[in-house]
């Protein structure tokens, strides 16, 4: 018999068992922590600029030849592409889970690389950036001045030069995106009138820019091989690029041939500003530079969000007066928020396992045993979730929930058997867990092969769904494994080294008390099921209209992929006309947000103009704000749910008559999506062109708004 090994030596099974807990400890804290199961696809994103270009010339000239040679890259599912109208391209290609995604970022660098002799000069100059894409948002930190010190352009910079480099090289951090980033540009207004008197083009004036404002090397004086003769040797070192306005503005355009010359300043006004004004970002009213930090795939996001802050408190030290930064989004505290629930929730449950086989076996000894095997069976699971690459996140520690009942169960059976051994035969425990062991092993080993049976199909649901539920099974499954373990090993060295025959003793009233009170219970259902049995026919008319009622109910009831959840922070998505000018959008903006200070639950805000987050395009008539809440104990009213906060505030924004204005929430798995609900892609094969794609998309908004299913349905097609 296998168990009769580890009866004989108990120190073994407790080495064993002491084993199992040291590697399970050692694993957790390496374990990725997050909300759920990471499920998004790995994409790459391709990006480059086409500065002056509108979105239709972005689409022809620099996304065609892209797309045309990406396309069908190993293992790759699917690709789409945004063209800006501030000429901006951002490709976005999906490819299959389960993809490396550093050789499928290779792999797209080399199909890019092909295209690149099709693409315009400009481009070129730009360059063409293909990097792993991270979905995952973090956080997002504003930089601000709260007496105005300073401006955006100056905020933008010192983010770009002080702290841009340091968040990036943090561990975890996958990509820092500068909402309305400003970086320092020389700008040049050239004068037509001025221009058109001297004969002169803007290509004139471009040529003579890049013909003196270059980095070139000066060479040698003294360098052999020389004449002979010479002591010393030097570098010779030459102006570089251009950084002053004063240099920029005497670039000599021109010369004549009697010696005059043609300055830059004179045909055109030169200052220092930024390179694109397509953008902004605030909050209250001040200028609020906003960083979006995202995580790597597989990274811990506590951990992430820890280093991040950490790095931002001591950056800080070094602000000038006048400069500060907030937290405007952590993503974090909901991650942490469900997963100290779940714990709390994992807690409880072994408390209550533990108290209930206290009551019923009526004997610490008999108690201890399966209050040991427990944390053993759960806590050598994280060791095997290490090793198959799971993360710690709400459906496992669910799957850890479920299991307890289940992990009980064996040592349970191990303990009462043997007791019952011990009191009916005077048997000492070694003689009593020998005699025991040969009657349960084979049902212990049964019951776990049909609850393995019950969850490991799960791992073969196709689809998102079944990749979702693949780490909860394998939770429940792993622990159940460790458990049978534990039954055959564990719980039987121990049964031996601590249960004593029983004393005799009259048992303490309280269990006296509830010995009476669950033979009454017991016999009451005794005779309930007689009677049952009596009336067979009648009792399965009313189990077959339950069966009845609960299939209605089941269909009855709204289907969805995952439930919408109060994470703590919702979006706003702001949409003028067409062409509408960022002043314009501004305008509506500043009326947005003062709605949003004056509204009760809302804790932290920060309003982006230029950029839409469900388009992911930089476009002026276009706005997005992230608002965080105060923390959930403190909003536990009901009309401080998250909710309700949206209701009251897309009354008040409906008052806005010149733009599209609506709150969403974010996706209830950060990356998958921009959203919550649901996309879906409209794609135009007859060659009818944008403009009319357009006008079938806007139609099938129109409709689906009419349903009362939907709500709030958009997109994002821009033809013009």
């Amino acid at each position: 018999m296998f168990s009769q090994f580890f009866i004989n030596r108990p120190k073994f099974a407790l080495v064993i068992a002491i084993i199992m807990l040291l590697v399970g400890a050692i694993s957790l804290p390496l374990l990725p922590v997050e909300s759920m199961p990471d499920i998004t696809p790995p994409t790459v994103s391709v990006t480059t600029s086409f500065p002056g270009a509108d979105a239709e010339t972005v689409e022809q000239s620099v996304a065609i030849p892209i797309e045309s040679e990406v396309n069908g890259v190993d293992d790759m599912i699917y690709m789409s592409s945004k063209s800006g109208s501030d000429g901006s391209l951002a490709l976005t290609v999906t490819f299959e889970i389960g993809t490396d995604i550093d050789n499928a970022t290779v792999l797209t660098q080399n199909r890019v690389g092909i295209a690149d002799p099709k693409l315009p000069e400009d481009v070129k100059r730009q360059g063409v950036k293909v990097e792993k894409q991270s979905t995952a948002m973090v956080a997002a930190i504003s930089l601000f001045s709260p007496d105005k010190t300073y401006d955006e352009l100056f905020i933008s910079n010192y983010i770009a030069t002080r702290l841009y480099d340091e968040i990036i090289r943090t561990n975890g951090v996958g990509s820092v995106t500068v909402f309305g980033a400003k970086d320092f540009s020389m700008r040049i207004w050239m004068d037509p009138e001025q221009l058109k008197a001297r004969k002169l083009t803007p290509d004139d004036v471009i040529a003579a820019i890049k013909q003196q404002n270059v980095q070139v090397a000066g060479g040698m004086i003294g360098a052999p091989p020389n004449s002979g003769g010479l002591n010393f040797q030097y570098n010779v070192l030459v102006q570089g690029r251009l950084t002053t306005v004063e240099q920029f503005e005497n670039i000599i355009i021109k010369t004549g041939d009697k010696g005059d010359v043609l300055y830059l300043k004179e045909v055109a006004k030169v200052e220092l500003g930024a390179e694109a004004y397509h953008w902004y970002a605030e909050s209250r009213g001040s200028p609020a530079i906003t960083m979006g930090i995202y995580q790597t795939p597989g990274s811990n996001a506590l951990a992430v969000m820890d280093a991040v802050t950490e790095l931002m408190d001591n950056a800080a030290e070094g602000f000038p007066d006048g400069l500060e930064y907030e937290v405007v989004l952590d993503t974090t505290e909901y991650i942490q928020a469900s997963i100290d629930e779940v714990i709390e929730t994992l807690i409880i449950a072994i408390c209550l396992v533990i108290f209930v086989v206290f009551i019923f076996l009526q004997d610490w000894r008999t108690t201890i045993i399966p209050a040991i095997t427990i944390p053993v069976s759960l806590i050598a699971t994280f060791a095997v979730m290490l090793m198959l690459g799971m993360s710690i996140n709400n459906l496992t520690l669910f799957g850890l929930v479920l299991v307890i009942g289940i992990v009980v169960d064996d040592a349970i059976i191990v303990v009462e058997n043997t007791v019952r051994l011990m009191e009916e035969n005077s048997w000492d425990s070694k003689t009593a867990i020998t005699e025991a062991m040969m009657e349960i092993t084979g049902p212990v080993v049964a019951t776990t092969a049909v609850l393995l049976a019950v969850f490991v199909p799960t791992l073969m649901m196709p689809g998102l769904t079944g990749m979702l539920y693949q780490q909860f099974a394998l939770t429940i499954s792993i622990a159940t494994i460790f458990s049978s373990i534990n039954a055959l090993t564990l719980s039987p060295a121990l049964c031996r080294l601590l249960l004593k025959p029983s004393s005799g003793k009259k048992k303490w009233i309280a269990f006296r008390a509830f010995d009476k009170v669950f033979d009454v219970g017991t016999s009451g259902y005794m005779a309930m099921v007689k009677g049952m049995l009596r009336k067979s026919g009648f009792v399965m008319i009313v189990f077959s209209g339950l069966l009845v009622a609960t299939y209605y109910s089941i269909i009855s009831l709204p289907g969805g992929f995952l439930p919408d959840e109060d994470q703590g922070y919702f979006f706003i998505n702001a949409q003028l006309p067409d062409g509408a000018s960022l002043e314009r959008t501004k305008d509506v903006l500043t009326r947005v947000d003062k709605m949003i200070e004056g509204l009760e639950g809302v804790d932290k805000y920060v309003i982006i103009g230029g950029y839409s987050l469900l388009d992911g395009v930089a476009s002026t008539n276009a706005g997005l704000g992230i608002v965080t809440l105060k923390n959930w104990s403190e909003r536990q009213a009901p009309s401080l749910y998250i909710k309700n906060i949206m209701g009251k505030l897309q009354q008040q924004m409906v008052t806005i008559e010149e733009a599209i204005l609506f709150s969403f929430l974010p996706p209830p798995i950060t990356g998958l999506g921009s959203s919550a609900g649901f996309t879906f892609e409209l794609q135009e094969r007859g060659g009818l062109g944008l403009t009319q794609l357009q006008t079938f998309a806007n139609d099938m908004v129109a409709a689906g708004n009419e349903s009362p299913k939907l709500t709030r349905m958009n997109q994002g097609l821009r033809a013009s």
